[in-house]
């Protein structure tokens, strides 16, 4: 039995304070989330004071253990524990919950707070973040340090996660805590808040399966602390205690504890009611609960010395802790300096001098190549230069192309398969068929600190997964999304899986660049410029159909290392300045380029410009984008295999947009450009169109 560290009056009195001050907070604020902050003040305190490894004057020490509030609603579970700590938040922080300019928001921002791990608030994300988290400790150990026994590396750590009824409802949880079962994550906690109310009462009307269950058939290690019992509410601190030590203890697989509690305790007329969880107890209830906890029910946002000073101790605990570590990591990089100098670059998020050199060339004579297959052939040649770069796909690695060739699996050995062998440090990551999934595991990765994830599927999956992408834009998460079979061009399997709307609508999701290369040389360069970018997440959207190699030795052509400008000219108008100009993306840009030839065996002087990233290209100067795209030339046409959403804003009110607006169908895809109008000649009746209409404005 653990026996749980002295637990004095302070102790209990900084627990009540705890409540109180989640009151007032919401009551200040006029909104909110008091109740599960209440009931959970015991819990986060604990594990606070006596369970979690941290040190509250250095939030970002390597050697600490990471907690991640997945129920976000509940802001004031952590943000107290943060003020109480002593982590810098004070008590005017917590007056100015959910205000302007304050660094209290309504859910926890990472960035903004010292001490939040993730941003939460959809709920399930922060789930999955902590798996991402607890598989990049692997990794990383993987890295740095594999062959120390298992708990005596300074990388050895635990990621503990509080979620709520919310987050387990969340498909979400389901696709993560598979994973995380089968990934036998024994440095993951979750505590359940088992407390039976959400926003609409009593969760019996939506909800009525065995959670525990549930997580004993993941293959996760399981328990109950159960404060509801025959005799009345007993939040029994010491059993949570060691329900929490055996979890941590338990190596061998994820574990999680459903704690039984009653919403907003100890409210006289409010607990266990939907109005505890998401609204402001109101006055009277909220001066009711003070006398119940012995706190002068006129005093707001008390001060308490005596408990807070208690709760300070830990500050302490931290500092002794991180010494102890100090002393082992010191060991560690005398004994292994090769694996110190890649930390440190690691840490810096630098790439290491040369790294690009090893990115492949294609040449135009090579034959046609799929930007898929290109793409695979860059992540293989930069295997070897960056072990930080890791991913896999959701099931389709085959058809991404994503799997660094000789590269193990990240796998527990009993789960390593013929096609993929690996072990517990690999590198080949493997999601399921779990899009959304993967995409809150790669910002938890991504979190973590050390390593650059990416994770792929078809464009059209990017749907599924679209939540976990904004919130990576979100925390400006390094994250890269590899989505393939990027168009109609994908064919056969049908409207389905053709994505139309996608492009624009993964544009419009601020914060994110959107890649879509016109062939393999566009995609070398895309992944060397989204390498170098560690503060957004990028998509790369990759064709399944072979494209042909630009001939960039033409007279005329633009240079590929122009890529990383989001736009450049890929070919000039050959009789004079240009009359027109045609706008592409992806494997739309070889219709351009053909369009243009029609054109100027006409006579008529047609640019054609190749635009993968309409972000990078709005990064650059206006001298830069005006060179591209001159003002004075207004005839222009852009041509994507999308809906035309967003183009206007670049062709201008004389410009023609040639796209789809609407879903494809089932044909080989030379079938469907054509019946679609995706071709040259519907490119050049586009552009006799728009100069004509210049020519009528100018006329008037």
């Amino acid at each position: 039995m653990n026996e749980m560290p002295e637990w004095t009056a302070a102790d209990a009195r900084a627990v009540d304070l705890v409540r109180v001050l989640a009151m007032d907070a919401v009551q200040q604020a006029g909104s909110g989330h008091p109740g599960t902050a209440m009931s959970l003040a015991p819990a986060a305190y604990l594990l606070f004071q006596r369970v979690l490894r941290h040190d509250p004057g250095d939030p970002d020490w390597p050697g600490r253990d990471r907690f991640v509030l997945s129920c976000g609603h509940s802001s004031l579970t952590l943000y107290i524990q943060l003020y109480l700590s002593g982590y810098g938040l004070a008590l005017d922080d917590l007056r100015k919950l959910r205000t302007w300019g304050s660094i209290t928001p309504g859910h926890p921002e990472h960035h903004l707070t010292r001490g939040v791990e993730t941003t939460t608030g959809p709920l399930g994300q922060g789930l999955a973040n902590a798996v991402g988290m607890a598989m990049a400790a692997r990794r990383e150990r993987g890295l740095l340090d594999p062959n120390t026994p298992a708990g005596q590396s300074p990388f050895d750590h635990h990621i503990y996660v509080f979620a709520s009824d919310g987050d387990i409802e969340e498909g979400l949880s389901h696709e993560v805590s598979s994973l995380a079962g089968h990934q036998q994550l024994g440095n993951l906690v979750l505590l359940y808040d088992d407390n039976h109310i959400s926003i609409e009462d009593d969760t019996a009307i939506a909800k009525s399966e065995d959670v525990l269950a549930r997580y004993a058939a993941y293959g996760w290690h399981t328990q109950r602390v159960n404060w509801r019992t025959a005799g009345g509410y007993h939040e029994d601190v010491p059993a949570l205690y060691e329900a929490l030590i055996a979890a941590r203890d338990h190596t061998a697989a994820p574990s999680v504890i459903a704690l039984s509690t009653i919403i907003g305790w100890p409210a006289p007329n409010k607990q266990n009611t939907g109005e505890a969880h998401g609204a402001a107890l109101g006055v009277p209830e909220v001066r009711a609960t003070k006398e119940i906890l012995h706190f002068d029910p006129d005093v707001t946002f008390p001060v308490e010395d005596e408990a807070v000073a208690r709760a300070r101790e830990v500050g302490d605990r931290g500092k002794l802790a991180h010494a102890q570590w100090d002393e082992r990591f010191a060991a560690w990089s005398a004994d292994h300096p090769e694996q110190r100098e890649l930390l440190a670059r690691l840490t810096a998020r630098a790439l290491p001098e040369g790294w690009a050199d090893a990115i492949p060339a294609f040449a135009a004579d090579g034959g046609p190549v799929a930007t898929r297959a290109a793409s695979g052939k860059v992540l293989a040649a930069l295997a070897p230069v960056l072990p930080e770069l890791w991913g896999g796909s959701a099931d389709l690695a085959g058809s991404n192309d994503t799997t660094m060739p000789g590269e193990p699996s990240f796998i527990p050995a009993e789960h390593q398969t013929a096609m993929f062998p690996g072990n517990p440090y690999g590198r080949t990551l493997h999601f399921g068929i779990r899009e959304f999934g993967m995409g809150g595991v790669c910002n938890g990765i991504a979190l973590h600190g050390l390593t650059r994830p990416y994770g792929g599927t078809f464009l059209v999956f990017s749907d599924y997964m679209r939540p976990a992408v904004r919130m990576a834009a979100l925390m400006k998460l390094p994250v890269t999304f590899v989505w393939t079979h990027d168009s109609i061009g994908l064919g056969e399997d049908g409207p389905t899986h053709q994505p139309v709307e996608h492009f624009w609508a993964l544009r419009a999701i601020p914060g994110l660049s959107v890649v879509r290369p016109a062939d393999a040389n566009e995609t070398a360069v895309a992944w060397r410029t989204i390498l170098q970018h560690t503060d957004r997440p990028s998509g790369l959207l990759l064709s399944r159909q072979k494209l042909p190699v630009v001939d960039r030795a033409a007279a005329g052509a633009g240079s590929a290392e122009d890529t990383a400008r989001g736009g450049y000219v890929i070919a000039e108008a050959t009789s004079g300045p240009p009359r027109v100009i045609l706008i592409g993306t992806g494997s739309e840009v070889h219709i351009a380029l053909a369009a243009r030839e029609q054109l100027e065996r006409e006579g008529i002087s047609a640019r054609v410009v190749s635009m993968p990233c309409v972000e990078w290209f709005y990064e650059q100067d206006g001298a830069y984008r005006d060179e591209v795209l001159p003002p004075g030339v207004r005839a222009r046409v852009s041509i994507e295999a999308g809906v035309g959403f967003g183009w206007r804003q670049i062709v201008g009110d004389a410009g023609e947009i040639v796209s789809l607006e609407h879903y494809g169908a089932s044909a080989a895809y030379e079938t469907l450009y054509k019946e679609f109008g995706l071709t040259p000649e519907r490119v050049v009746e586009a552009a006799r169109l728009s100069m004509s209409r210049v020519a009528g404005k100018e006329a008037q």
